[in-house]
């Protein structure tokens, strides 16, 4: 009797301590969930321009695959809008032009003599139906005066005649071919004059263009050249489509950051953010999300860790504010 109180003693005591325990779990778990739901979301980031234009070496032509670049501002150097940052060699633009003026020099020279040697021809064709007319119209006489003639006479006159005017018709046809000829002639030369005016028109728009300038003002960052894996300098060459250069804004920024997957349904476009640098982290910075990704990834190759990318616009435009410098973004509750 004694062994089953004892036994029942223990159950009711093991039942109380789970109960009690149970209760303080539950108050655990719905405390934690509160707090979650108020509290800010805090994740690093990386300051960025909004405007970062590059400066790639234009296609100016089909005469030119690559160009050597003469001279490039230092990196990290800060510019001004229209300041120069990168001088290409014109030496082979000035070449260019000075074969196209000797070119042209010669094929002006060519018109003007085609022009003189065509209107001699002209003349000379014209002269000899003059005369091919005056022997024609001298048989065509002689012909009529041949009807008392005998018959054998009238008929070679008449062949004298025949012959007159062949020869006056193979006159006309051969001036009129010589027209033509001389008109296509002085097509094709004019075309020639014009392709070269063309390309001397182009090359002397192209020589100011040597001269890359940029478009905003900021700090400029030298592009890497690909064959040396170096920073571009002075003497390299460059390709089209290969940025030489870029000068970020500095005016307007925008950070780089993302939240966790859990988080996701906690932020929207357009809700306020508090971003702090790590090395001023007592200053604050007003800013805006501009951008949420649609597609979750790992936060790394290893991790288990996934993430949505966050896009951040700054609304305070600050010098402090630089590119590629740590921030907090602290995402204030809705």
């Amino acid at each position: 009797m004694k062994k089953r109180q004892i036994a029942l003693l223990i159950l009711i005591t093991i039942t109380l301590s789970s109960l009690v325990s149970c209760g303080e779990s539950g108050v655990d778990d719905n405390s934690r969930e509160k707090n979650r739901g108020g509290a800010a979301i805090i994740e690093t980031g990386t300051l960025e321009a909004i405007n970062n234009v590059l400066f790639i070496l234009p296609r100016f032509s089909l005469y030119w695959w690559d160009m050597r670049i003469t001279w490039i501002a230092e990196h990290g150097t800060e510019v001004n809008e229209g300041d120069v940052i990168i001088q290409m060699d014109p030496a082979e633009v000035n070449r260019f032009i000075l074969e196209r003026e000797t070119n042209l020099e010669t094929q002006m020279a060519n018109l003007e003599k085609m022009e003189v040697t065509q209107g001699n021809q002209i003349r000379d064709l014209e002269s000899r139906i003059v005369n091919e007319t005056a022997s024609f119209n001298l048989k065509k006489i002689e012909l009529e005066a041949s009807h008392f003639e005998t018959e054998r006479q009238r008929a070679v006159k008449q062949l004298e005649f025949k012959q007159a005017e062949i020869t006056l018709a193979k006159e006309i046809r051969k001036l009129e071919l010589a027209k033509v000829m001389i008109e296509n002639d002085t097509k094709i030369q004019q075309i020639k004059i014009r392709q070269i005016k063309e390309d001397l028109t182009l090359f002397n728009q192209v020589k100011p263009q040597l001269a890359i300038k940029s478009s905003v003002a900021g700090v400029f960052q030298r592009g890497r050249n690909l064959q040396t894996g170096k920073p571009y300098n002075a003497g390299d060459r460059a390709w089209p489509t290969y940025p030489m250069g870029n000068v970020p804004e500095l005016k307007w920024m925008r950070v780089n950051t993302f939240i966790n997957e859990n988080d996701f349904l906690k932020i929207g476009v357009g809700q306020k953010v508090v971003v702090r640098l790590d090395a001023l982290p007592e200053v604050k910075f007003n800013g805006e999300v501009t951008y949420i990704g649609k597609f979750c990834r790992l936060k790394e190759q290893n991790s288990r860790q996934k993430i949505f990318d966050v896009q951040i616009k700054m609304l305070d435009s600050d010098e402090r504010l630089k590119p590629g410098m740590t921030v907090s973004c602290e995402f204030l509750p809705n």
